[in-house]
């Protein structure tokens, strides 16, 4: 029989299952937004020649949310001010859903961008408030587990979100993607409203605090690194078709079951990362896999079958950075987690914008090649950060 005990967020009376159906209920909207994020990455191809624009231009629906997530996560929990962070919740799930079916409705390139950039807003609110709840909604004991549940929802997402878009391109049409995360963004929204307890607001989401957490050594760092390998994963990952395409010789037919391949590696990756015995640890070898992985595939284009054993241990590196780098920022700063989850989102989002922007150019001036050894040296560097930093 499981304990009634008091509720981690204050106030009444809290169970174990309670706790995690609210952890779950997170983990749905991590899964959501992540999904209406990348969803571009798998319908690049037939969304740009809907569209006419070129594949490098057809990378900003993923390179202006990231922008703008990255911009608002710092200042949209100050903003918010005493709004109880489940109502928050709520609100920009429902926003995120009219972004998607604005998306899915858009009518030329420039309407698609300004749906996105709410998709932005959405991606940088969400985050900055959901990346650290899990030590508010269950005992110290299981906050380790749910944070992974919590960002579980990224490998999930990877594993169904973008295979899924990437199919409902090719059988459909790239619209019909937009709108079935649409449908799913209100589906989240009524779990969240049922499932989650009030969450006040965090006293250390005020704007100074988060400033004051960048004079700790080791917020920096975590920072840095997830600057590092985020920016190193998004400038090959956000044109991973015309790589699979060119690179591997794989047909459009293939692709969406290869994402598949990518994303359960990466559902892997992230539970796998938790067994590793310290968050640097971790990291070391997420970097180095990562760098090694990268710059292998430059050279497989001679053989199919180890570009995709490549993909998958390329998924199965990046699907730990998440948990691992945010583990290494709330032990950095454990008495503000709304406040460095803020810093995070913003460090995360900002680096998927410049992987995305970075690898366009590299993309249309070089070749699909050249983002695969942009991606391995900005990931190297990672390397380096992490040998050089404290144990």
């Amino acid at each position: 029989m499981e304990t009634i005990t008091e509720s981690p967020v204050g106030g009444g009376s809290w169970s174990p299952a309670r706790g995690r159906a609210a952890v779950l209920a997170v983990a749905a909207t991590t899964f959501s937004v992540v999904t209406t994020e990348m969803l571009p990455v798998g319908l690049l191809s037939p969304l740009g020649d809907a569209l006419g624009v070129s594949e490098g231009r057809a990378g900003l629906a993923v390179t202006l949310p990231g922008v703008v997530a990255a911009l608002t996560a710092p200042l949209l929990p100050a903003l918010a001010g005493r709004t109880d962070r489940r109502t928050l919740l709520v609100a920009l799930v429902l926003l995120l859903a009219a972004a998607d079916l604005a998306s899915a409705l858009a009518p030329g390139f420039g309407v698609l961008l300004g749906a996105r950039l709410v998709v932005g807003v959405c991606i940088g609110g969400v985050w900055a408030v959901a990346a650290g709840l899990a030590p508010r909604l269950v005992r110290a004991e299981a906050v380790a587990r749910s944070t992974a549940v919590i960002f579980s929802g990224i490998a999930v997402a990877s594993v169904v979100g973008v295979p899924a878009g990437a199919l409902a391109g090719e059988l459909a049409g790239w619209r019909w993607g937009f709108g079935a995360v649409g449908v799913l963004a209100l589906v989240v929204a009524g779990l969240l409203a049922r499932l989650l307890p009030p969450l006040p607001p965090d006293r250390s989401a005020r704007r100074s605090r988060a400033v004051d957490l960048l004079r700790v050594p080791a917020v920096r760092t975590g920072l840095a690194l997830v600057l590092l390998l985020v920016t190193a994963h998004f400038a090959a990952y956000t044109y991973v078709r015309p790589v699979l395409e060119r690179v591997a010789g794989v047909g459009p037919g293939a692709v969406s079951g290869l994402l598949l391949l990518y994303g359960a590696a990466g559902v892997a990756g992230n539970f796998l990362a938790g067994t590793v015995r310290g968050p640097r640890r971790a990291l070391l070898l997420i970097a180095a896999l990562l760098t090694l992985t990268l710059a292998a595939l430059t050279v497989s284009s001679g053989s199919a079958i180890v570009s995709v054993a490549l993909l998958a241990l390329w998924g199965l590196a990046y699907g730990g950075v998440s948990v691992t780098t945010q583990t290494w920022l709330l032990r950095a700063a454990p008495t503000t987690p709304e406040a460095v989850s803020s810093l995070f989102t913003a460090a995360f989002n900002a680096a998927i914008a410049m992987g995305a922007a970075v690898g366009g150019g590299v993309v249309d001036g070089v070749g699909v090649v050249g983002v695969l050894v942009v991606g391995a040296g900005v990931a190297g560097v990672g390397v380096v950060v992490c040998v050089r930093s404290p144990g």
